[in-house]
């Protein structure tokens, strides 16, 4: 498939099938992760894979609440990103210029991981409520922050037709407009 479809393909899955995924699989997903480009190759991210099922318990736990994410109770994986240091380059490029570069190369890095998921017809949700404190506590993160979590697993629901704005909303040629 070329990589408008597997756009297309790539969605928020909240529906999952009880089957486990390999960590072959996982692998995959994280290398897609880790050859992600970053600012100044900084790469300020790590993957914690949650796989064991007492451990996916309390994730899930601590990522459904408030009536959000009740879905992640039947995700086999659930990945925490880790949000590391910057390099020294790309500290004083974020500093100078007033953008939050790591938050942007985590972004990219998960969306590298969504899409080679996809690719090999996987689901996933990248969440962003769940209770940090909580889960930093239970991955053993110390003076780190969590932004992101994916879920994974194979997808139960329907593939959904994207509502997106038209081509000549969101984007302009030359000038903003």
């Amino acid at each position: 498939m070329d990589f408008i479809e597997l756009a297309e393909k790539r969605q928020s899955d909240r529906k999952y099938e009880s089957r486990p995924v390999s960590r072959e699989i996982i692998t995959r997903c994280l290398e897609a992760a880790r050859i992600a480009p970053s600012a100044c190759n900084s790469q300020p991210w790590k993957f914690v894979v949650v796989d064991d099922p007492d451990l996916l318990k309390d994730v899930a736990e601590a990522t459904a609440g408030m009536g959000m994410n009740h879905f992640a109770h039947q995700v086999p994986v659930i990945v925490a990103v880790v949000l590391e240091k910057m390099n020294l380059t790309a500290k004083i490029g974020s500093v100078i210029k007033d953008k939050e570069y790591s938050l942007v190369d985590v972004g990219i890095a998960t969306e590298h991981f969504c899409l080679e998921a996809a690719s090999l017809g996987l689901g996933t949700c990248i969440i962003g409520w769940f209770d940090e404190k909580r889960m930093k506590k239970l991955l053993g993160v110390k003076g780190k922050r969590i932004p992101l979590l994916i879920a994974l697993g194979y997808p139960a629901g329907d593939h959904r037709a994207k509502s997106r704005k038209a081509l000549d909303k969101m984007s302009c040629w030359n000038r903003y407009e």
